[in-house]
């Protein structure tokens, strides 16, 4: 509230504006963290839980020290390491802002106590932001701290005084942009879509910013860093993050930039102040009346719409809910888990990113000091697919543990009150569902990938590393989450050293099973002398590839029995089962 006077030139209530974010700030203190020791503890007192603040800043200067790197590179080239810092610093806060806070910006649940007041739009609009900016700011800056005292020790106190103004100017610019971002997509899709397309661009934002993180990580050539200059990237004047880095010239005139470019470091102030009184002027209006209407968006034209296009797709899955199970039950539990998973975004947010997940991980594996193109001609010279088909796993397990979670976790109560003998074939219709819904046609998409790299030869390997991975799901399952679909909180309390047992037991499972399959690949494999379970030297190379493939067979058909054992115990829990891991979670 220190500049008051501005927010009164853009047209807000001063006084409104202070009540309606000190609401907001007090109840962001009363949150429970949504990790560690402190998820869902709900049991513990009021006063136990208004330090959320200072603990998510404290995560947050942890994490700053990741983006200490750019910082070295000001010893000998300050204008591009500073460069290179705002434009990690700005994409990571908008991938920040777009994917975990957007709900700030387009909740209107407080249209009921707000709009029955005489609150203005530019009030509601500048809170909001303001709201967010006041998030950033606690996280950038105790994020920012690293570099800045990194910075601060190579440039003196002066550089050390000047590094914060740039920071805020840095996140102006990343709220600006992802609020222009936001009503660009109001305006094109409509309000009754707005929410469903926001929740795909996350998804496909998530995507992006993972895969590059990745994969730079693996690709970035140290030598060339130490022989960066600025002039090599002209197409940088274009930056705003260039523009804020060429602000350092204040300070020190003798700092190398692009040639007629130190002009540009007064639209380092002015840009950031302009995107802001624009966003508030004239956007907000706009802005505000198009969430409102979203709400109230009921026309009976898309509605029935909607109910037909739904009732189009409902053969399918009833098809596959009576082909895969037989008991009413279960298909109680197919339907509900195919249907939610549907309707939620939160699950959708957690689980769709995953398909991305598995490729993006597969090559930053096999990434080394070879361009991506060698990489892709070497392929079918290696058996690398063994750990292409058994990182599919994430896509089950991830889906597997949200299926559990919802934010109306308190309707599960029908369980409970329905005449159900065995919760059990609730659990096993679900994990059904999952798996023909998700993992399967994944599955086929990976093993076509592999059969057209690497051959036909590799069918029984897709075969036995499905068979495997389903094991090791309901295996999963069995041990972890014998809950009922959707009927838990998304923040549960550690089991302690228990859990993590039981954590590190799973993944050693997957492990134990993807290396016996590499194994029995690598046996079969003849191609040199040398290797891990090398038999060249006692059998010929026919009857290395009979053994190969009897061992795949063996393996396939005693997977597909223990599987049908864990799947039979699943079917078989009992509300007893049901309550102790209630108790334990």
């Amino acid at each position: 509230m220190l500049f008051s006077g501005i927010w009164k030139m853009l047209g807000a209530d001063t006084e409104q504006l202070k009540a309606i974010l000190e609401v907001k700030l007090t109840m962001d203190n009363r949150k429970p963290v949504s990790f560690g020791a402190n998820r869902g503890v709900e049991h513990k007192k009021k006063k136990e839980r208004r330090n959320t603040i200072l603990l998510t800043m404290f995560l947050s200067l942890v994490t700053g020290f990741i983006y200490i790197f750019p910082i070295f590179i000001t010893a000998v080239e300050p204008v591009i390491g500073l460069a290179l810092f705002y434009t990690v610093f700005t994409f990571f806060f908008t991938f920040t802002l777009i994917t975990d806070f957007a709900n700030v910006l387009i909740d209107t649940k407080d249209k009921i106590i707000l709009f029955s007041r005489p609150v203005s739009d530019r009030t509601i609009m500048l809170s909001r932001l303001l709201y967010i900016g006041i998030y950033l700011f606690r996280m950038g800056i105790p994020m920012s701290i690293p570099a800045w005292v990194m910075f601060g020790f190579i440039k003196g106190w002066v550089g050390a005084l000047w590094f914060p103004v740039p920071l805020m100017l840095t996140i102006f610019i990343v709220l600006f942009c992802v609020c222009g971002l936001y009503i660009l997509m109001l305006r094109i899709a409509g309000p009754g879509k707005f929410k469903d397309i926001l929740n795909y661009f996350q998804i496909a934002f998530s995507i992006v910013f993972f895969a590059v993180w990745m994969l730079s990580s693996r690709m970035m050539n140290t030598e060339a860093i130490e022989h960066m200059r600025i002039e090599t990237y002209d197409w940088a004047k274009f930056l705003p993050t260039y523009w804020i880095a060429a602000s350092w010239t204040w300070i020190e005139p003798t700092a190398h930039i692009l040639p007629g470019t130190k002009w540009l470091s007064i639209l380092a102030i002015l840009f950031p102040v302009t995107s802001l009184w624009v966003t508030v002027r004239w956007l907000a209006p706009h802005f505000t009346r198009s969430l409102v209407s979203s709400d109230n968006d009921i026309s009976p034209v898309k509605k029935s719409n909607k109910v037909a296009k739904q009732q189009g797709k409902q053969g399918l899955k009833h098809q596959l809910m009576h082909l895969l199970n037989k008991t009413e039950t279960s298909k109680a539990g197919f339907i509900i888990a195919w249907i939610q998973t549907n309707r939620s975004r939160t699950f959708r947010m957690r689980v769709y990113p995953t398909f991305a997940y598995v490729p993006v991980y597969f090559f930053y594996i096999l990434n080394s000091s070879k361009s991506l193109g060698d990489i892709w001609r070497e392929l079918p010279q290696h058996n690398t697919f063994v750990i292409l088909l058994y990182l599919s796993f994430f896509v089950i397990s991830q889906a597997l543990t949200y299926v559990t979670m919802s934010d109306q976790y308190k309707a599960a109560w029908i369980y409970y009150a329905a005449p159900v003998e065995r919760p059990g074939e609730i659990i096993l219709g679900a994990f059904k569902a999952i798996w023909v819904k998700f993992f399967l046609p994944f599955m086929l998409a990976i093993g076509l990938f592999v059969v057209v790299i690497w051959g036909p030869a590799t069918i029984p390997d897709i075969l036995l590393a499905t068979i495997n991975i389903t094991l090791f799901s309901a295996a999963i399952i069995r041990i972890n989450h014998r809950m009922l679909p959707f009927s838990k909180k998304e923040q549960v309390k550690d089991s302690g050293i228990k859990g993590i047992f039981r954590v590190l037991g799973t993944i050693l499972f997957i492990g134990v099973l993807g290396l016996t399959h590499g194994a029995v690949v690598g046996i079969g494999n003849h191609a040199g002398k040398g290797k891990l379970f090398d038999l060249s030297g006692m059998l010929s190379p026919s009857m290395l590839t009979i053994l190969s493939f009897s061992l795949k067979i063996v393996f396939l058909i005693l997977s597909s029995i223990f599987l049908w054992l864990i799947l039979d115990s699943i079917k078989n829990t009992s509300w007893a089962s049901i309550k102790k891991e209630d108790a334990d979670n």
